[in-house]
């Protein structure tokens, strides 16, 4: 049987991304957040390279502002 995955909203993201950044233990935050440590680490990278244009929902790529001059 298969586990069902879990969506997480751009706020609760944020947030652990924050909080990562505050902490040393990556493992013991993930567990307190319950998530896996992989995920934070994945959160962590998207928010350095597109900061608050990160995390846009629904697996809709966020767009470059080349690719909205586009549009």
């Amino acid at each position: 049987m298969r586990k069902q995955r879990t969506h997480f909203d751009k706020a609760f993201k944020e947030n652990a991304v924050k909080l990562s950044l505050e902490r040393k233990n990556i493992s013991e935050l993930a567990q307190e957040l319950g998530i896996a440590p992989f995920l934070l680490y994945r959160w962590r990278k998207e928010y350095r390279q597109k900061g608050e244009a990160s995390f846009p929902g629904h697996g809709v790529q966020s767009l470059s502002e080349d690719t909205k001059k586009d549009c």
